[in-house]
């Protein structure tokens, strides 16, 4: 009843958000992406999304066929690797940055050993600078991390919107620095920050450096200060810091899957655990807790 392309079409629409977006990561043209989704919707009777010229948004069906999508095609995996006998082997070296500590990334990589069980998989978590350069070095086969703003490489997860997050009960004195709370170089967003600051001519201070999502998530609930974070990502406990605080606009944020030097042990593993992800995306964006 309903076609598997229509369907990995479907998830990475409702991943991204952008009909764009999708296409260019599946390799196809906008037009196809919408006939995709209309086909899918034909078949289903129902509208999966609300859009217009300005954005696009699942409707209540839509977010219903998130789940049943991802089962459908995971089933369609596993039969198809289950009658064409193909077993991947090998090593893989896998990165996850920070923002991923708080999610169900960890039932993902469950799934994947339990259909991959002779891929021997190694996990780095880090911040989404060092696991970039951990790549660049050859030390990691495939990446999930945040995009540095000049590098176009990476196949997007998604798309979000950074913002600055504190305890509620956080008052900043526009006449003082702004406290900080930050990853240490080379994070991706304590750079944005930092430069959105500088732009600004505000002036800054160092309150808290921790390399663990935990360790500024503890301060900024202690209100220490304020940190750059994905919209979508604000951990219980704390909230978007009010526009009256005048704190610049810090802009756009890809997350994306970025693979190495193809090692042909690794080949394999990578592009079947990169599919796996961009496949159960929906468990990672931001209706999940995370960020880094």
């Amino acid at each position: 009843m309903y076609d598997p392309s229509h369907l990995r079409t479907f998830l990475a629409v409702a991943q991204t958000l952008s009909f764009t977006r999708a296409g260019r990561r599946l390799g196809l043209r906008q037009s196809t992406v919408s006939q995709h989704v209309r086909r899918l919707e034909d078949a289903t009777g129902r509208q999966l999304f609300s859009r217009d010229t300005h954005s696009v948004e699942l409707t209540e069906d839509g977010e219903a066929m998130l789940g049943f999508a991802r089962r459908i095609l995971e089933v369609h995996e596993q039969a198809t690797a289950f009658f064409t006998g193909t077993r991947l082997r090998g090593r893989l070296r896998f990165g996850a940055s920070e923002d991923f500590v708080l999610t169900r990334l960890p039932e993902i990589l469950e799934a994947f050993r339990h259909d991959h069980p002779e891929v021997d998989l190694e996990l780095t978590v880090e911040l989404s600078g060092t696991l970039h350069e951990q790549l660049a070095s050859g030390k990691l086969d495939l990446v999930l991390a945040k995009r540095r703003p000049e590098d176009p490489r990476g196949e997007p997860v998604w798309h979000d919107r950074l913002v600055w997050i504190g305890a509620e009960r956080l008052r900043l004195d526009a006449d003082r620095p702004v406290p900080l709370i930050v990853y240490p170089p080379p994070g991706i967003t304590r750079a944005l920050a930092l430069e959105a600051l500088q732009r600004q001519g505000r002036e800054w201070r160092i309150a808290c450096t921790s390399g663990s999502l935990n360790g500024l998530i503890a301060a900024a609930r202690a209100g220490l200060g304020v940190m750059a974070h994905s919209l979508g990502f604000v951990p219980p406990g704390l909230v978007r810091v009010p526009d009256r605080h005048g704190l610049p606009e810090l802009g756009q944020v890809d997350f994306v899957l970025v693979h190495g030097r193809r090692r042909p042990s690794a080949q394999g593993p990578a592009d079947a655990l990169a599919a796996a992800i961009l496949a159960a995306g929906d468990r990672l964006h931001p209706r999940g807790r995370a960020d880094g």
